[in-house]
C-alpha cells in the first residue's frame, strides 16, 4: 500500500480549493452510469450479508451464542484502546474547530448551507442517537444506579444517584459525536470540498493516495463501511421492537411474545420502505422534524407533570459535575478494580465506544452529505456541541424523574436489585398523570425513530454501493432495507429458538461492535488524512491571498506614480521653483 505524495497535488485554485486530480474526472472514473451499482462493493456486502443471514439461521442459539462471546473477548481485551482512541478523537475534533483550519468552508468559498440550521440538527440528531435515547432514557441511569461502577460501591443513594446520570452524559454526549464529526467531516471535506464521490474511502484519499482509494483497498474499506451500517441499523430495530413490544404489553393491547416481535420487524421495515421511496428532502427531512417535535413533547410533559423543580436543579448540577469530571471520565479503565472493572466498562463504556465507532460510517456519511456549504467550524460545534445539549436535557427530564422515583418517590423501578431494561421507560410514565397516554407517544417516537434510521441507513448503504452516487436508485435502498429487517429477524428468531429470549438482540449488539474494532483504524486514518488535507488547504489560501494583496498593493503604487507622473504642480529645490521630472 503507497502513502500519498506532495508531488499528486498541483497549485491551488482561485477558490482556495487544493487542486489535483479533478472531482469531475474521478466521479466518471469510479461512478456508474445509468445508475448501476458499484459492483465491486456491491456484491461482495450481498454476498457477506446473504451468507451471515444463512448462517445465522442455521446455526441458530448456537451461533448467537459464539457471537456474544467473540463480544466479549473485543470489548474486554482492547477496551483500553477504546477509551484512549475517542478520548484523542474528542481532541482532534476540537483542536480543528478553534485552529485556523476552522475557517475552511465545507464546499466552495461563497457557498451557502445546503439545509436550514434546524433542519440540519433534526436529521443528525435523529440520524445519530434514534431509538437509543428513548430505550436507555430512563433504563440506563437505573441501571448504574442499581449496579454502580465498581469503584462507587458502597456510596450514599443519593450520592450513586448524581453519578448515574453524569455517567450516562458521558455515554450519550461529546465523545459520541466527536466519533461521527471525525468520519463525517473526513467524508464532508472530500465530498464537498475535493468533488469526490460520497464514500468513506474517499477521505483517506489525502493520506493512501488517489491509485490505492479507487483500487482493492478502497473496496475494502466501503464494504466494512456497508456491513457495519447494516448491522448497527438491525441492531437498533432490535433494541426498538423490543421496546414497542414492552410497551405495547404494558398498556394492554398486545402480549410481548416471539410472533409480535417478529411481525413488528416486519411491519417496520415495510414502513422504512415506504420511507425510502419518498427521497431525503421528503422522508428523512419531514420525519426527522416530526422527531423532534414528539421528542420535545414527551420531555415537556414529563418535565411539567413530573417533580419539576427537582429536574431542573439535577440538570443544572449534572452539567456541572460532567464538565468537572470530564477529562476522569474521559480516561477511565478502572485498573485497580480488577475483574469486576474490565466486566462493567465491556458492558457499558466501551461497549458504547464500540457502538458508536460502528454506527459511524451510517452517521458520518449521512452528516457529511447534509452539511454542505458549513465551515469546518460549525460542522464540528454544530455536531459536538447541539446534540450534546439535546441529549443532556433528554436524559436529565427523563432520567432524572425515574431517578427520583426510585430515590424519593418510594422505588418500584429496581426490583432484587435489577431494572427491566425493556420496560423502564413505561413504568416511569405509567407513575405520572396520563402515563398511558405518554406511553403510546413513547411508542410512536420509537417507531418514527427507526423508520428515520432504517431510511437514512438505507441511502448512505445504497450511494456507498453505487460508487458514491448522491442519487442512488430507488431499488437498491429497498433491497438494502429490506436486508436490515432480515438481519434483525433471523437473529430475534434465532434467539427464540434457542430459549433465550435476549440472546437475539444481545447477538444483534455483538456484531455491531465486532465490526468497529477495525473500522477503528480507518477511523485513526482519516485524523491523519483530514489534517494533511485542511493543512494544505489553508496553507494554498494564504498563498492566493497573498498573491492577491501583492497585486492589489502593485496596483495601488502603479495608480499612484500614474497620478503623479499627471500632476502638473511645480516642485521647490531650495529657492528655485522647477517644473515637476525638471
Amino acid at each position: 500500500m503507497s502513502i500519498r505524495t506532495d508531488s499528486e497535488e498541483t497549485a491551488p485554485t482561485e477558490t482556495g480549493t487544493p487542486a489535483g486530480p479533478s472531482g469531475d474526472r474521478i466521479r466518471e472514473e469510479v461512478v456508474p452510469k445509468g445508475n448501476r451499482p458499484y459492483w465491486p462493493v456491491f456484491i461482495p456486502a450481498a454476498v457477506i450479508i446473504g451468507l451471515f443471514v444463512i448462517i445465522a439461521a442455521v446455526g441458530g442459539g448456537p451461533f448467537s451464542e459464539w457471537i456474544t462471546n467473540l463480544n466479549s473477548y473485543v470489548t474486554n481485551g482492547i477496551g483500553w484502546y477504546y477509551v484512549l482512541i475517542v478520548t484523542c478523537f474528542v481532541i482532534f475534533s476540537v483542536v480543528v474547530a478553534v485552529s485556523p483550519l476552522g475557517r475552511i468552508k465545507l464546499g466552495k468559498d461563497d457557498e451557502e448551507p445546503a439545509y436550514g440550521t434546524l433542519s440540519w440538527i433534526a436529521m443528525l440528531f435523529a440520524a445519530g442517537m434514534g431509538i437509543g435515547l428513548v430505550f436507555w432514557g430512563a433504563a440506563e441511569p437505573l441501571n448504574h444506579l442499581a449496579s454502580p461502577r465498581p469503584d462507587l460501591a458502597g456510596a450514599a443513594p443519593g450520592a450513586l444517584a448524581q453519578q448515574a446520570l453524569t455517567q450516562t452524559f458521558l455515554h450519550w454526549g461529546v465523545h459520541a459525536w466527536a466519533i461521527y464529526a471525525v468520519v463525517g467531516l473526513g467524508v464532508a471535506y472530500a465530498v464537498h470540498r475535493r468533488g469526490r464521490p460520497v464514500s468513506i474511502r474517499w477521505a483517506l484519499e489525502p493520506l493512501l493516495g488517489t491509485r490505492v482509494v479507487k483500487g482493492f483497498w478502497g473496496h475494502v474499506i466501503d464494504v466494512a463501511a456497508i456491513v457495519g451500517t447494516l448491522f448497527g441499523v438491525a441492531s437498533s430495530l432490535g433494541l426498538g421492537v423490543a421496546q414497542i413490544a414492552a410497551g405495547l404489553a404494558h398498556i394492554g393491547l398486545l402480549p410481548d411474545s416471539e410472533i409480535v416481535q417478529l411481525v413488528l420487524v416486519v411491519g417496520i421495515t415495510a414502513l422504512a420502505t415506504l420511507s425510502v421511496l419518498s427521497g431525503l428532502d421528503k422522508g428523512i427531512k419531514w420525519l426527522s422534524n416530526i422527531n423532534m417535535v414528539l421528542a420535545a413533547a414527551l420531555v415537556l410533559v414529563v418535565l411539567a407533570v413530573g417533580p419539576t423543580l427537582f429536574v431542573l436543579r439535577e440538570m443544572v448540577q449534572t452539567i456541572g459535575l460532567y464538565i468537572q469530571q470530564f477529562i476522569g471520565l474521559s480516561f477511565a479503565t478502572l485498573p485497580y478494580q480488577g475483574t469486576n472493572g474490565e466486566e462493567w466498562l465491556g458492558g457499558w463504556t466501551t461497549y458504547y465506544w464500540g457502538w458508536w465507532m460502528a454506527w459511524a460510517p451510517f452517521v458520518g456519511v449521512f452528516i457529511a452529505r447534509i452539511s454542505r456549504g458549513r465551515t469546518v467550524r460549525q460542522f464540528v460545534v454544530g455536531v459536538l456541541l447541539v446534540p450534546t445539549l439535546m441529549t443532556a436535557l433528554w436524559f436529565s427530564v427523563i432520567g432524572g424523574t425515574a431517578l427520583w422515583q426510585e430515590v424519593a418517590g418510594g422505588g418500584g423501578l429496581i426490583i432484587d436489585g435489577a431494572v427491566s431494561t425493556n420496560t423502564a421507560l413505561f413504568d416511569m410514565l405509567s407513575r405520572l398523570p396520563g402515563g398511558a397516554l405518554l406511553s403510546g407517544l413513547a411508542i410512536l417516537l420509537v417507531m418514527i425513530f427507526f423508520v428515520t434510521s432504517s431510511d437514512s441507513g438505507s441511502f448512505v448503504v445504497d450511494m456507498i454501493s453505487h460508487g458514491g452516487d448522491e442519487n442512488p436508485p430507488v431499488w437498491s435502498r429497498v433491497f438494502w432495507a429490506a436486508m436490515e429487517g432480515a438481519i434483525a429477524l433471523v437473529l430475534l428468531w434465532a434467539g427464540y429458538r434457542a430459549g433465550t429470549e435476549g440472546l437475539g438482540l444481545s447477538s444483534l449488539q455483538a456484531m455491531t461492535i465486532i465490526a468497529a474494532a477495525p473500522f477503528s483504524v480507518v477511523m485513526i486514518g482519516i485524523c491523519i488524512s483530514l489534517w494533511k488535507a485542511l493543512s494544505r488547504d489553508l496553507a494554498q489560501r494564504r498563498r492566493i491571498e497573498e498573491n492577491v494583496f501583492r497585486r492589489e498593493v502593485t496596483l495601488e503604487v502603479a495608480e499612484a506614480l500614474a497620478e503623479d507622473d499627471a500632476d502638473p504642480a511645480p516642485t521647490r529645490t531650495g529657492s528655485r521653483a522647477v517644473p515637476r521630472n525638471g
